[in-house]
């Protein structure tokens, strides 16, 4: 009995459905649609959308198509995946925030805290906090990077931790929002291993970057591993540049959504250098974890039991090679650079007297230095008396464990 499998495949290059007729022992040959096939009786019949065995075969072939109709196989270029990571990273960033305002308990510490009636779960004072979120010295609790912490103590660990902190509500909202937007793509078209790798590689090159430019405060937030996933999209779109219809208008908006991104950064208290940093990281990855098969590359796994499959080409391209290599290198040379300077105290902001401007540009709205707070501070028995230097105000706290460890978060404070 004369059987058959037609294979239907969606060439992702112009959208046109083709199907594939095959049967064992023999190979496909294509015969587009306006192609004209001569019978055996020497006349010319034009044969449909399809890929014929012999003459007149197509004919036979159209008159199967609703005999075979529940052996189709849809042949999908690329296999989709079901997101579930990056919804879990969601929750995993809103379950720490709050635990950090838990531990924060603003009524215990602050006179004055916004949304009281939240009990321990209120926010520090707009003075102190404008995103409406924990002190400090909570975050930094927490593990928020500290670039001291980071090069005296050898707490490398907050390279990593900081990235699933938050200042704020607004922070977080507008964090995993993006995260949300963006995220759930890239892992439903390449699955949670490769983009999960991504997010917190990106997000490590980040706090890399922004320790070596900014040595003063505390830095929180997924900012880095973002802009790391658009800058995977960037590279995504350049080393898998065969398999896209709309190339020039997909590149443009691509480009004009990171430009804007990056421009904001350039506002204060923005760390556009954890930015940068894991755009540039993220751009590197997305040619090593997001390139893909090469427009006619058929895999034998996908090919039933038996059946000759077309022709095959090499499942990449020879500049896909060249990328994936030179952006490993790259990538392992600058996180070891980076990491040996870091350890060694190394301030870049000495070696570039422009960079600075990269994070925030001084206009008339506003200044880009940060306020240094200082206080002097002396002890009478029980009481702990603190004195702002800049604006001469002293005030007396009672002596507790918890006061001796959080003097600059009270310092701050008085002289706001």
């Amino acid at each position: 009995m004369d059987s058959k499998i037609e294979i239907k495949v969606t060439n992702p290059k112009n959208g046109d459905k083709v199907v594939h007729s095959v049967r064992p022992g023999h190979a496909t040959s294509p015969s587009p649609s306006s192609q004209p096939s001569q019978s055996s009786d020497g006349r010319r019949r034009r044969q449909g959308q399809g890929y014929g065995h012999g003459e007149g075969e197509g004919q036979r072939n159209r008159g199967r198509e609703g005999q075979h109709a529940g052996r189709l196989i849809d042949f999908m270029p690329f296999k989709k995946w079901v997101p579930w990571m990056i919804p879990g990273f969601v929750l995993v960033n809103i379950f720490l925030f709050m635990i950090t305002m838990y531990i924060n308990n603003c009524p215990k510490n602050s006179k004055k805290c916004v949304g009281s009636f939240l009990g321990r779960f209120s926010f520090q004072p707009f003075k102190e906090n404008p995103l409406l979120g924990p002190s400090s010295s909570t975050l930094e609790k927490m593990g928020a990077l500290e670039v001291s912490k980071v090069v005296k103590s050898r707490q490398a660990w907050r390279m990593i931790s900081c990235i699933w902190l938050h200042a704020g509500v607004f922070h977080i909202l507008a964090n995993m929002l993006s995260l949300l937007f963006i995220g759930i793509r890239l892992e439903q078209e390449f699955g949670f291993v490769r983009i999960g790798m991504l997010y917190l590689i990106a997000g490590f090159g980040g706090s890399i970057l922004s320790s070596l430019f900014i040595q003063t405060g505390i830095s929180v937030g997924a900012s880095g591993a973002l802009f790391g996933f658009l800058g995977s999209m960037l590279s995504e779109l350049i080393t898998n540049w065969t398999i896209y219809s709309n190339k020039f208008a997909a590149l443009l908006t691509l480009v004009l959504v990171i430009v804007i991104n990056l421009a904001m950064g350039i506002l204060p208290h923005v760390d556009n250098f954890a930015h940068i940093g894991g755009f540039i990281s993220g751009f590197l990855l997305g040619f090593v974890f997001l390139i893909r098969p090469q427009f006619g590359y058929v895999s034998q796994k996908k090919v039933p039991p038996g059946y000759i499959a077309p022709s095959r080409k090499p499942k990449h391209k020879t500049y896909q090679y060249v990328l994936w290599v030179c952006s490993l290198i790259l990538l392992i040379a600058g996180f070891a650079i980076g990491l040996v300077l870091l350890l060694r105290g190394v301030n870049l902001n000495e070696h570039c007297s422009w960079c600075h401007y990269m994070s925030c540009i001084p206009t008339p709205l506003w200044s880009c230095k940060n306020r240094q707070v200082y206080c002097q501070s002396t002890e009478f028995g029980k009481s702990l008396n603190l004195t702002c230097i800049s604006n001469g105000k002293s005030e007396i706290y009672p002596l507790t464990e918890e006061n001796t460890s959080q003097v600059q978060q009270l310092c701050s404070k008085l002289c706001g």
